[in-house]
């Protein structure tokens, strides 16, 4: 069976790819479980949660400490992307989901009562 070979450079790219997703999923799973839900939340909407997460708290992170240069994939880096994803999720769901992430009851007797 024939291997199939990226380039050296074509392969540093899909890792840091494929390492950053891990990480951005991981911060919007800590986020979902802070802030708890009956809503159900697919894992696309997770990913983009914590890849919008990483951004927010990763640059309020390096926004506070001046510019010293931080490694954003460790656990300081996992604890602000966390945040930042804490934040955008609130922001969600008070802002698109209309602030009640609970299912709407409907009557069952049909009638409209107003």
């Amino acid at each position: 069976m024939e291997e199939w070979n990226l380039a050296p450079a074509a392969q540093q790219w899909v890792n840091v790819v494929l390492i950053w997703l891990g990480f951005a999923m991981l911060a919007g799973l800590l986020a979902r479980t802070l802030v708890p839900s009956s809503a159900s939340v697919g894992p696309v909407a997770t990913l983009m949660i914590g890849m919008v997460g990483s951004v927010v708290g990763l640059f309020g992170l390096s926004y506070f400490l001046q510019g010293k240069p931080i490694n954003p994939i460790s656990p300081v880096g996992l604890f602000a992307a966390s945040a930042g994803a804490l934040v955008v999720l609130v922001i969600y769901r008070l802002t698109l989901a209309g602030g009640d992430s609970a299912p709407q009851k409907t009557s069952k007797s049909g009638n409209a009562s107003g």
